[in-house]
């Protein structure tokens, strides 16, 4: 059996009475889009913040590629190789794509800059961020003002400055939020064509695109995993059906 390259061990995270994760235990393998599904409550966005860093958990481990962080910080974390996009796109508006792309690199690479120079061009942070562009579908865009960017630009910027870092593991949080039918479309693409290079463990609303793109789901229901497998296997088992999926299945 294959080792997997993220994992979580008996992780428990609660906000008082509430209980966001119950002694969840997740295999991550290398090379799959693993999604995680449910419903709103269940869990997922807790999870992935713990993944990041950004919320320690109150027990449980986390290990990544055999190793315990579960107390590292995200910038340790992102050194190793997990990078995070968010649910709610988080870019810096009044600089161009082409900035916010070279911040990326600079953030993963530690390159230090003279106030006020702009970062995209510096040339060693210019190749990366450009290509990073280009694979997201943004290379035209690069000197665009990010604010003058279209909602689902932004997504692909967001995913792309994610790439930029040079992840081992994308955690991607609803990547497909607020777009339309076309848009999201493109980042299926995107995403699928990523799978040979990077594992990704994503959170997404759009069961279409879940299952277009997942190797295996995982359903969590009250912080709890409640099923784990392919995505007919999924389909087909009724716990599932009953507390989530409903007719979507149909």
């Amino acid at each position: 059996m294959v080792e997997p390259i993220l994992a979580t061990r008996g992780l428990s995270k609660r906000f008082g009475a509430l209980v966001a994760t119950d002694d969840l235990y997740l295999d991550i393998v290398p090379g799959e889009i693993h999604a995680v599904i449910g419903p709103n409550g269940a869990g997922k966005t807790t999870l992935i913040s713990q993944l990041a860093g950004e919320l320690r958990p109150d027990s449980g481990q986390i290990l990544f590629d055999g190793q315990d962080i579960s107390r590292l910080p995200v910038y340790q974390r992102a050194h190793m190789g997990l990078a995070r996009s968010f649910q709610i796109t988080s870019l810096f508006m009044n600089f161009t794509v082409a900035d916010n792309a070279a911040l990326a690199v600079q953030a993963h690479d530690g390159h230090s800059f003279r106030f006020w120079r702009p970062a995209a061009r510096d040339p060693a942070l210019r190749q990366p961020a450009q290509a990073a562009l280009e694979r997201f579908g943004l290379a035209a865009r690069a000197d665009v003002l990010t604010a003058n960017l279209s909602h689902g630009e932004q997504r692909q910027l967001e995913l792309a400055m994610a790439w930029a870092t040079q992840p081992r593991v994308l955690l991607l949080d609803e990547p497909m939020a607020g777009m339309g039918q076309e848009e999201s479309g493109r980042i299926i693409e995107v995403l699928r064509g990523l799978k040979t290079d990077h594992t990704i463990v994503l959170i997404e609303h759009d069961m279409d695109a879940v299952f277009a793109l997942a190797d295996r789901i995982t359903v969590l229901v009250y912080g709890q995993a409640i099923a784990t497998g392919s995505p007919a296997e999924i389909r087909a088992n009724a716990e599932v059906r009953r507390a989530y999926l409903g007719e979507e299945t149909v």
